[in-house]
């Protein structure tokens, strides 16, 4: 049985992520802040899907997911650090250092809760993955690339939480060679995060996370991709 942890999981990305891994004959624990919101998802997606309480920003939320885990599977083969907000889109002269830390709580420090929380547990699985959800705002190369799409955008908290948490699984996947650690865009898909303005659908943009999810023991580690492939740093 492959057990996975989807953070964020009860819509949008996170949820339909978690459909196709249960098609791929995953159990898939739904993290969610609301566990009445992740009880109905977990319902709607059916045999396999289970709800686990689990706020990315709260220290003891986050405690409390790895015991229940470890109490009722034993161990972690998948994580996906799903979970994350946008922000305010302010001008750069408006924005404060507070605008920047409460994108980073949940984009950033919560990656880093959630992935220190569930190391152990993956650390008993024979094919331990993680799966970080970046987005292409946050590749350097591509923001300062002025013939790329998007790169005339300016904003700062989550353009930059996005390019923090590309570094960090650099340094994950340095620190757990064990562990396949990649960073994912799924590119501009339509969710609540961006108001449904997206020109991909979630089936389109979640495959990426599927496929990054489902990689072996020999696969990849430290990459950042897309739907097309590799991405710039």
């Amino acid at each position: 049985m492959t057990v996975t942890l989807i953070t964020g999981a009860n819509k949008g990305l996170g949820l339909e992520a978690a459909r196709q891994l249960l098609l791929a004959g995953h159990t898939v624990y739904l993290g969610a802040r609301d566990p009445a919101k992740g009880s109905e998802a977990a319902d709607r997606l059916g045999a396999g899907a289970r709800v686990l309480p689990l706020d990315v920003t709260d220290d003891e939320s986050v405690a409390a997911a790895a015991s229940e885990l470890a109490a009722t599977v034993g161990h972690l083969d998948v994580l996906v650090n799903n979970a994350g907000i946008s922000g305010d889109w302010l001008q750069v002269a408006d924005t404060s250092a507070g605008d920047v830390a409460r994108v980073f709580d949940t984009n950033l420090f919560g990656v880093v809760r959630v992935t220190q929380a569930m190391v152990p547990l993956l650390q008993r699985s024979d094919a331990p993955v993680i799966v970080n959800v970046s987005s292409g705002l946050g590749s350097i190369g591509m923001a300062a690339d002025p013939e790329r799409e998007w790169s005339g955008l300016v904003s700062i908290p989550y353009t930059t939480s996005k390019s923090a948490l590309n570094m960090l699984t650099v340094q994950y996947a340095k620190a757990y060679p064990e562990i396949r650690v990649n960073v994912v865009d799924p590119g501009y898909t339509a969710t609540d995060l961006n108001y449904n303005t997206g020109t991909q659908t979630v089936e389109e943009g979640a495959a990426v996370i599927v496929r990054m999810a489902c990689v072996g023991p020999d696969g990849p580690t430290a990459t950042y991709v897309g739907n097309e492939g590799p991405l710039p740093w």
